[in-house]
């Protein structure tokens, strides 16, 4: 029998290993019928069903393997051997591989298995929060790469003198999309800012937005009459040609006011195709936030970009924390967390959001600082 520790751990997994298997050879089934190959709108979310099914049987499976191994040091223990230290170790493994394993299964909306993308934009005070704004780039990019996910700039706007006036990237990864998207809204820093020479204390805000990137599968009624499509010359970091042709585009959805822009591509042709993708994603995740009737405006230039609308604080003076406001999630080591550990942070919001309990902002919870 294993012991109360890791009965609490491992019990928030809810796990159907006979209906997942059933599942999983019912799409095997279906996947084997020739005809289904003529289209691939029928097969793609068919192969990603797989996939994901398959991802389950192995977390059962190795749920399976890692309780048999402490079973195992519990035999051994009563023989008279010496396995404490192992025993120990192999439980906390257990334990962690368990808040993973709880934190996947929450993971079950239409568009939590997609890719992500991702907009920061700063908010007011210039310079102060155009380099908050490029230390959050810098965290999501650097949690991507520890979790194995590619990136790609879709857009990049330097700031004047440091930072960034904004970025829109993607982030590709299983469930990408399903962990970050709690990541939307404003962030705030508390520090001593290295642009004020008297070292005294500023307080510097930037937006977030997550969107789902929708494939074909997913179906976004988007009338040609409804966009005005403008043309620029790209202004970001690029080749010998970046700046010499009207290769960027900026897409702007007339009914809804949403814009998105992409400019990295020399071709103005591609750069069209990834802002279009760029927008259907947009407007997906508008129309589900009208559905969820969540009070707040999907567009970033719709959320005030202030004090008392954050939803997680990075503080570095006078002490050093990182506060998330709706889960009440708190992580000391704020080095760390700009460095991509938002673990804490993002399970704590898939459990607020399973209870029900995670706030829409941080309003009316501001630390004192």
């Amino acid at each position: 029998m294993l012991p109360c520790a890791i009965k609490s751990a491992t019990c928030g997994s809810i796990f159907d290993p006979a209906r997942i298997r059933r599942e999983l050879a019912n799409i095997e089934t279906k996947l084997a019928d020739p005809a289904l190959w003529n289209d691939p709108n029928a097969s793609k979310p068919l192969m990603r069903e797989r996939k994901r099914l398959e991802s389950q049987v192995a977390d059962d499976e190795e749920l399976l393997r890692r309780t048999g191994d402490i079973e195992a040091y519990f035999e051994l223990a009563r023989e008279g051997e010496d396995v404490l230290a192992d025993l120990e170790r192999d439980i906390k493994s257990l334990a962690t591989f368990a808040e993973e394993l709880e934190a996947r299964t929450m993971l079950n909306g239409e568009a939590d298995p997609l890719n992500a993308i991702i907009t920061v934009h700063p908010g007011a005070g210039g310079t102060e929060s155009q380099d908050w704004a490029e230390m959050l780039l810098r965290m999501y990019l650097r949690w991507a790469e520890q979790q194995g996910f590619k990136t790609e700039m879709n857009d990049y706007q330097d700031g004047e003198e440091a930072g960034i006036k904004s970025a829109t990237f993607t982030i590709t990864g299983d469930y990408a999309f399903g962990m970050l998207a709690g990541e939307s809204g404003v962030h705030r820093l508390v520090r001593i800012s290295p642009f004020d020479q008297a070292k005294r204390r500023h307080t510097s805000f930037a937006s977030v937005y997550v969107s789902p990137e929708i494939d074909e599968t997913i179906h976004v009624d988007l009338k040609v009459e409804d966009l005005r499509i403008d043309t620029y010359r790209s202004g970001g970091k690029g080749g010998q040609h970046v700046n010499t042709t009207d290769s960027a585009v900026r897409m702007t959805h007339l009914p809804t006011g949403i814009v998105v822009q992409c400019q990295n591509e020399r071709s103005q042709h591609k750069n069209r195709d990834k802002a279009m993708k760029m927008l259907r994603s947009r407007l997906y995740e508008y129309e589900l936030e009208k559905k969820r009737a969540v009070s707040k405006k999907v567009e970033d230039s719709k959320l005030e970009i202030n004090f008392g609308s954050q939803i997680r604080s990075y503080v570095l003076q006078p002490y050093r924390i990182a506060k998330d406001h709706r889960t009440k999630v708190e992580v000391g080591d704020v080095d760390k967390v700009l460095d991509g550990y938002l673990e804490p942070f993002l399970r704590g919001y898939l459990l607020a959001k399973r209870r029900g309990t995670a706030a829409d902002d941080g309003a009316g919870d501001d630390m004192d600082v």
